[in-house]
């Protein structure tokens, strides 16, 4: 049987991402190369933004060391794969390939994170409802 890999997809229509090719067909080396630094600049960019929120967490005054951020950047990586591992089966389950915040939700509570899903559920809705503002109807 196939690995289903689904695509994540913004739930305003926005962009999707797709998962990593597969090792089967080999990219062309230009390609590669492109992919590669944009990968390098998405990490950089997250790096970034897990930094910014350690030092809004804590004192003006108290600094950071560089191994501090690179373990939670690290938990970080492996929080957002774990979860979204979880939605991910349970898409395939439902024989559908795209991830929807709903899953995440469901995701979270199956894995015991009923604290953060309920929070999240607040900012999702919200998020929604801004999103809609904007809608004709």
């Amino acid at each position: 049987m196939a690995d289903i890999h689904p695509r994540i997809a913004a739930q305003d229509g926005g962009e999707t991402i797709e998962p990593p090719p597969s090792d089967d067909a080999p990219d062309p080396p230009q390609s590669r190369t492109r992919k590669s630094a944009s990968i390098v600049n998405r990490i950089a960019s997250t790096d970034r933004q897990v930094s910014r929120i350690m030092k809004a967490s804590v004192p003006p005054s108290a600094k950071i060391a560089k191994d501090a951020k690179e373990c939670v950047q690290e938990c970080v990586s492996e929080f957002i794969s774990f979860i979204t591992s979880e939605a991910a089966e349970k898409c395939q389950m439902e024989k559908r390939k795209t991830i929807g915040g709903e899953d995440i939700l469901y995701a979270m509570t199956t894995l015991g994170f009923d604290n953060y899903a309920e929070t999240l559920k607040i900012h999702l809705a919200k998020l929604r409802q801004v999103r809609c503002s904007g809608c004709v109807g």
